[in-house]
């Protein structure tokens, strides 16, 4: 990118964002040495290495206890606090509308609730096959039901405002979601007016190796079934949204060609539908970014054939060229390998006036990377509910060095008191993080 075409591309970002130029290019590519909260990457398209250009390392720092006294880093002005530990693979977290903190207990097969205002974690629901994705409905201020996605269907529980305990047992509305393979992870969201549920299955395998092949009519009569560059074989209906009504009818792919779609989030000014995605592995170090995207409906975003836009995968050379100019180009790409699980978007109070709006991104880091990356949240620059395609640096400080972490974070919510909780599942803990005022 030449200077000019540069300086006017800055234009696009949050003032705060000016007092250091994000990294691009080769410099956006690094390890956990370079983070630290206000570091900014801006990643693009045309900033990829070749396939291959490095090996790609299977390995991950081993994981430790929290060191006495570590607390995550944070931006001059804030602090992190320890709200929960002791917590059984935490994962999804999200804000019910009195502003209790309703949180997937994973491991525990439970679905617990942080009380507004402090106190003791309760027990929702349990009894639930690896429960992740939350969401109230109707959407608004009075929900009356909590809907929970477990690994291969969707339930829903009864619910009063400030219930800590479900009043009711679970009822089915999504049944017969896949299940086995890579991704266990179940996201779900509703859209703004409440006529779509939205559900994220991620793929099975890597880059779809055991799906087989098809001829030409076939590929066209399963897509007329299962849209554009649907998967099929032990992929199918993977590596995509799924939407239905409310009452799980009318089951049918959003977009497809995601590879995962870990975390679900509702852009809150254009209404519009978002994904944290995990990428795949196995082309080097540094190839192919993972991203957070809008997801059009309709769209294809390349899995397995392609990745971030036109570029074919060479494990799959010279398939599916007619998918080539119909890949959806990511809106915000990440560092590699980072791993993204959790997403929202900032709308509270509390935080300086230029963050309402932005996105935070919590990524759980990798481990086919030579040198580990990830492992922190991150804040997706944002203006007018656009993305300006640059990132930055938030909640740091849970690697040690490049064989020993203590966090890996999982969930982000925005809570009622306008701070921002974000739960790790390495040593089973949640935090707050607020405004010092």
């Amino acid at each position: 990118m030449t200077r000019r075409l540069l300086a006017a591309a800055l234009v696009l970002l949050p003032a705060m964002a000016l007092a250091d130029a994000p990294k691009t290019g080769a410099a956006a590519f690094g390890d956990w040495r370079a983070d630290r909260p206000g570091v900014q990457r801006w990643i693009r398209p045309g900033d990829l290495p070749a396939p291959y250009a490095t090996e790609s390392v299977a390995t991950q720092p081993d994981i430790v206890a929290r060191p006495k006294g570590r607390v995550p880093r944070v931006p001059a002005g804030f602090v992190a606090e320890l709200v929960a530990d002791g917590l059984n693979i935490p994962r999804v977290l999200r804000t019910a509308p009195n502003g209790d903190i309703f949180l997937a207990e994973s491991g525990a097969g439970q679905v617990r609730v942080l009380p507004a205002g402090g106190g003791d974690p309760a027990v929702f629901a349990k009894g639930l096959d690896r429960p992740y994705g939350i969401a109230f409905y109707p959407p608004g201020p009075d929900p009356q039901f909590v809907y929970v996605a477990e690994t291969d269907k969707v339930v829903r529980f009864p619910y009063v405002a400030g219930d800590r305990q479900a009043r009711g047992k679970s009822e089915v509305i999504v049944d017969g979601l896949p299940k086995g393979g890579s991704h266990w992870t179940r996201d779900i969201a509703f859209s703004p007016d409440g006529r779509k549920l939205f559900v994220s299955v991620g793929s099975a395998s890597n880059a779809g190796e055991s799906m087989g092949k098809k001829d030409k009519q076939a590929i066209a009569d399963w897509e007329a079934g299962h849209g554009l560059g649907a998967a099929w074989g032990s992929e199918a209906g993977r590596a995509a949204v799924l939407t239905a009504d409310p009452h799980g009818r009318n089951v049918s792919s959003f977009a497809t060609g995601i590879r995962n779609c870990s975390g679900l989030a509702i852009e809150p000014v254009s209404g519009a539908l978002w994904c944290a995605t995990n990428e795949r592995d196995g082309l080097g170090d540094n190839l192919p970014p993972d991203y957070a995207t809008s997801v059009q409906e309709g769209g294809f975003y390349g899995w397995p054939w392609f990745y971030i836009g036109a570029n074919p995968d060479p494990r799959h050379e010279g398939a599916r060229a007619d998918l080539k100019a119909r890949v959806t180009v990511p809106d915000v790409l990440i560092q590699p390998h980072s791993a993204p699980l959790g997403i929202t978007f900032y709308e509270g109070d509390t935080f300086p006036q230029d963050y309402r709006g932005d996105g935070f991104v919590a990524l759980h880091g990798s481990w086919k990377r030579g040198k580990p990356t990830g492992y922190k949240v991150v804040r997706l620059l944002m203006r007018d509910g656009k993305p300006t395609g640059a990132y930055e640096d938030f909640m740091t400080g849970f690697v040690l060095s490049d064989d020993s972490l203590w966090g890996r974070p999982v969930g982000v919510a925005t809570g009622k008191d306008g701070a921002l909780y974000v739960s790790e599942d390495a040593n089973g803990t949640v935090w707050r993080v607020r405004k010092v005022k």
